[in-house]
């Protein structure tokens, strides 16, 4: 795979690289914040693939757009997916896609920096399953459309948080749908640096263009031993996890006709 094959495939994602081999990817929706619906669904698993397949790449940084990284729509929540309007063929594709979403990351063979620009109240772990995290200090981390919403968190949410904050804190986090703000997250070892949101993209670009010029076999034998904890621990409990989230779903068609 070659960078030209992907650069434009996308419809949710911007990418440039420089001559050093670093990759940057800016989420967006019609350029401006990733609203999560359908499409990144879709589409980022098979980015991560076609990013994992070029080998040519050293260094992701992956950001968002604007003051936010990562939002459901104003108002928004999962609807129709909690209430149980879904046939269960809908939700044969979400397991495929949900599965494919962080495991095609994890397959990536080089270092992750997340630049995160701002808060992301949606599938937030994509950020912090980075190697590195950097934080605007206007950032927040929010499990929002699940069990606030109705919804099982079992996406992987339930495998990610409860490893970096500790099991009690994560389930706290995805229970009680807790903003977990950028200082915080922190001071409890989710993320790595806090800096002014105009400071977090180009020290990111500057981490990653410190670590393209190492061996490239370095690099990704380093990545390879930093994601095998995260790739055990999806490969135990994240098929499972998304096909209860689907079962709890279904019956949910019973549950809010009563």
């Amino acid at each position: 795979m070659k960078f030209v094959d992907y650069q434009h495939r996308f419809s949710c994602a911007k990418l440039e690289r420089d001559g050093a081999g670093v990759l940057l990817i800016r989420l967006h929706t019609n350029d401006g914040p990733l609203i999560w619906g359908v499409a990144p669904h879709a589409e980022l698993g098979e980015l991560f693939a076609a990013i994992a397949s070029d080998r040519d790449n050293r260094v992701v940084v992956l950001t968002g757009t604007g003051e936010t990284f990562l939002a459901l729509p104003p108002g928004d929540g999962p609807g129709g997916l909690a209430r149980g309007e879904y046939p269960a063929e809908i939700w044969d594709r979400i397991v495929f896609e949900g599965n494919r979403l962080l495991t095609q990351m994890l397959d990536i063979e080089v270092p992750m920096i997340a630049a995160v620009n701002g808060p992301a109240n949606v599938h937030s772990e994509l950020a912090v399953m980075c190697d590195i995290v950097l934080a605007a200090d206007t950032a927040w981390f929010q499990d929002a459309p699940h069990f606030p919403g109705g919804l099982v968190p079992g996406d992987g949410v339930q495998i990610i948080w409860p490893l970096l904050l500790g099991p009690n804190r994560g389930r706290y986090f995805l229970l009680t749908g807790q903003k977990l703000g950028a200082i915080e997250a922190q001071q409890l070892g989710v993320v790595g640096e806090v800096l002014p949101a105009e400071a977090v993209l180009p020290r990111a670009l500057a981490l990653a263009a410190d670590m393209a010029v190492r061996n490239p076999v370095l690099l990704r034998n380093t990545r390879h031993v930093l994601t095998r904890p995260l790739k055990r621990a999806l490969a135990h409990d994240l098929h499972a996890g998304l096909a209860l989230e689907a079962i709890a779903s279904l019956s949910g068609a019973t549950f809010f006709k009563r």
